[in-house]
C-alpha cells in the first residue's frame, strides 16, 4: 500500500467515523422525539451498522498484518 493510498483511507474513515457519529445523534434525537416516526429510525440504525462494517474493513486495512 501506498502512502497516497494510505492518506485515502485514513480521509474516508475520518469521514465515515464523523457520519457514523452524526447518525448516532439523530437516532438519539429521533428517540426523545414524542412521535419517532420508526420507519425512518429503522433505516438510520441499518446505514449506521453499514458503516460501522466499512469503518471496520478500512481500520483492518489500515492494520499492518503482523506474524507472530
Amino acid at each position: 500500500m501506498t502512502n497516497e493510498d494510505e492518506r485515502e483511507l485514513h480521509a474516508e474513515l475520518a469521514r465515515l467515523q464523523q457520519e457514523h457519529r452524526d447518525l448516532d445523534a439523530a437516532i438519539d434525537a429521533l428517540h426523545q422525539s414524542p412521535a419517532p416516526d420508526l420507519l425512518r429510525l429503522q433505516r438510520l440504525k441499518k446505514r449506521k451498522l453499514a458503516l460501522r462494517d466499512r469503518i471496520a474493513f478500512i481500520e483492518d486495512q489500515i492494520t499492518p498484518d503482523i506474524i507472530a
